[in-house]
């Protein structure tokens, strides 16, 4: 991956081409970084239940220590679903369809895909995938 000038400085903007190859080198970047913090993270979470004990006397302290280890592995279940929508995300930058809308095609948006780089859908398709959902929802 080449680096673009000064890589922390440089920000896509809507001005360039869209998903020229700065966009993409600043989203591979992006996600890979991601990816690389909730991994690290995760292992942290591993090895801090590793280390705690359930082997308290107190039933207080155990439920305690109880709450909190169902708490950090739902945590790191939250990182593996993210990790494998990073990973989603940089299967589609290998096969050029990162940033375009997987219902309608349509560029999803620089300013979307900043907020949220594992983006699949542009706004207005996610709001009626959305729509869609709390109908069906709404219907049980």
């Amino acid at each position: 991956m080449t680096k673009t000038k000064s890589s922390k400085a440089y920000l896509p903007s809507e001005k360039e081409k869209y998903m020229c190859q700065k966009h993409i080198e600043y989203f591979k970047k992006k996600l890979l970084e991601w990816k690389g913090e909730l991994i690290t993270e995760a292992q942290e979470t591993m090895q801090h239940l590793k280390e705690d004990s359930l082997n308290e006397s107190d039933l207080i302290d155990k439920a305690s220590v109880e709450i909190e280890t169902a708490s950090e592995l739902r945590t790191r279940d939250r990182y593996r679903k993210l990790i494998t929508k990073i990973d989603h995300a940089l299967e589609r930058i290998s096969n050029k369809t990162y940033g375009y809308c997987e219902e309608t095609g349509q560029p999803i948006g620089i300013k979307r895909l900043d907020a949220r780089p594992i983006a699949t859908m542009c706004i207005s398709a996610q709001e009626q995938h959305e729509r869609q959902e709390k109908s069906f929802n709404d219907r049980d």
